[in-house]
């Protein structure tokens, strides 16, 4: 096919994974089951765009993942999780070590697997997709606390998953040194959070005090240093996906120039690193190799889910109580148990090995993709009930807020910026003397630094700064209106200014 056709292509299955979207909303679903779908439609289950090139998929995957962290991170409330981080940062750390281990050590005995690819299995299955779990949680009326340890620990759970998949698949054709293997991933742990922590507040310090030219570029800084971070951690041997979090959760909690803006473009940009992300992960499935795979995928799936995950929660919560963090109780346990969801991140792990060239890695791939489309089905649609039969629902807890800069389409409304120049008529004008129309209102004005709200009888001065929202209808009649008046004053239509350009 020509370039363009494939723009037209790429556009078409946007625009059908975005009304997608919707579709899963309703349903409960994880919106990347429905991009999958369109990628096995697109690969060897449908069309026959196949996409074997796992050295490749590996960057892209790293990449997007990396693009879809910074938007998690970037989108966190600091304050919402804040109490939850120590108990997020055991589960990532001892809780993956624990899923690993019991997942090794059941399909070994199960399947038959050798040491190395049955403790690969398990690193790759080890992290919770934050996307996945963002989709079901944000709309559900949990507990802070608890809804802050699920957001914090998809987050922090990436890291030491993406280290132990690296470390093994290198390791493959050897026994692993657990001394190293421990040594090298404490290492990497703690380049990439030093390197997440020096950029994150130095970014925020620099874009505080830089004056851009365009409020567009905001944007494009924020996510240049978030990639920065990432990039930096792994030319220095650290942990990239660490860093690139703990760089977009500090940007993310900073007072910076168009915040709301930033955290819109993130989003936008993150949806679309998931489109792409799922349809290439969807192209990668052979329908020759997958159903050889379903039965080890779903015995793998049934240990993880019933076994591997609720011990992991069980001991984070032992070494929570231990540390005198505070104990987490059995109800809250097992919705943590079960809210553990699989997404792209398995996926995209699954592919390090097979890049590597690791002898039954394409196994593991195809186990891997059987297993977070099955126990997300499964899972995905059954939180809600699962919330509600363990009573861990807050019902009156506020969910978060959208706050939009500028929400004013929906209103078919304008906001205006007008500065009152030197010379100007409208100095000494009161606001009812500008005679606006009934659907136009001075909202604020800024004057010498400080911001009020106006009273009609507010008399404007030279280098004021006006905001005013209109109606779209009669934002000309306002615009001709400030513009008699600044020319002829207040009574400006009595001499016939009409304010024309």
């Amino acid at each position: 096919m020509t370039h363009d056709v494939w723009l037209l292509a790429g556009a078409a299955i946007v625009i059908a994974a975005i009304v997608s979207v919707r579709v899963a909303h309703f349903s409960g679903l994880p919106s990347l089951l429905i991009f999958l779908g369109f990628g096995l439609v697109l690969g060897d289950f449908g069309l026959g765009l196949s996409f074997e090139y796992p050295m490749l998929a590996q960057q892209i995957g790293l990449t997007a993942l990396a693009l879809i962290l910074a938007e998690g991170g970037l989108t966190t409330t600091w304050s919402h999780v804040r109490r939850s981080v120590p108990m997020a940062l055991i589960m990532a750390l001892v809780g993956v070590t624990v899923s690993i281990v019991v997942v090794a050590f059941a399909v070994q005995g199960i399947l038959g697997l050798d040491v190395n690819t049955a403790l690969l299995l398990g690193a790759v299955l080890a992290s919770t997709d934050a996307a996945a779990v963002f989709s079901v949680l944000r709309r559900l009326p949990l507990p802070p606390r608890l809804a802050g340890i699920l957001e914090a620990e998809s987050g922090f759970n990436d890291a030491p998953t993406v280290i132990a998949v690296t470390l093994l698949s290198s390791a493959a054709r050897e026994s692993p040194d657990v001394g190293t293997f421990l040594l090298e991933t404490g290492l990497e742990l703690v380049i990439g959070a030093a390197i997440g922590l020096a950029v994150g507040p130095a970014g925020a310090y620099a874009l505080r005090r830089v004056a851009l030219p365009a409020s567009g570029l905001y944007p494009l800084a924020v996510l240049a240093l978030t990639f920065i971070s990432y990039g930096g951690a792994v030319l220095l041997h650290g942990s990239g996906f660490l860093a690139v979090y703990l760089t977009a959760l500090i940007l993310g909690n900073s007072r910076l120039p168009h915040r709301a803006a930033t955290r819109g473009f993130a989003e936008g940009a993150a949806w679309l690193a998931q489109i792409g992300l799922f349809v290439m992960l969807g192209m990668m499935a052979s329908h020759e190799e997958m159903p050889s795979a379903v039965v080890p995928g779903l015995i793998t799936g049934t240990v993880l889910v019933l076994l591997a995950r609720p011990l992991s929660v069980l001991v984070s919560s032992a070494f929570a109580w231990a540390l005198r963090l505070g104990w987490v109780n059995w109800r809250d346990q097992a919705f943590l148990s079960w809210a553990g969801l699989r997404g792209a991140i398995p996926i995209v792990l699954a592919t390090i090995p097979w890049a590597a060239g690791v002898t039954g890695s394409k196994e593991i791939f195809n186990q891997v993709f059987v297993i977070v489309i099955v126990f997300t089905l499964v899972q995905g649609p059954t939180l809600p009930f699962a919330a509600r039969l363990l009573r861990v629902t807050a019902p009156g807890e506020a969910q978060d807020l959208s706050v939009e800069s500028a929400p004013l389409e929906e209103l078919k409304a304008d906001l205006l910026q007008v500065k009152v120049p030197t010379g100007s008529r409208l100095h000494g004008v009161e606001i009812f003397e500008l005679r606006l129309p009934s659907d136009a209102q001075v909202t604020l004005i800024v004057r010498e630094g400080k911001s009020f709200v106006p009273g009609s009888s507010t008399r404007l001065r030279s280098d004021d700064q006006l905001l005013i929202v209109t109606t779209a209808a009669c934002r000309d009649q306002v615009e001709r209106r400030l513009r008699a008046v600044s020319r002829s004053g207040k009574l400006a239509g009595w001499y016939g200014e009409r304010g024309l350009e």
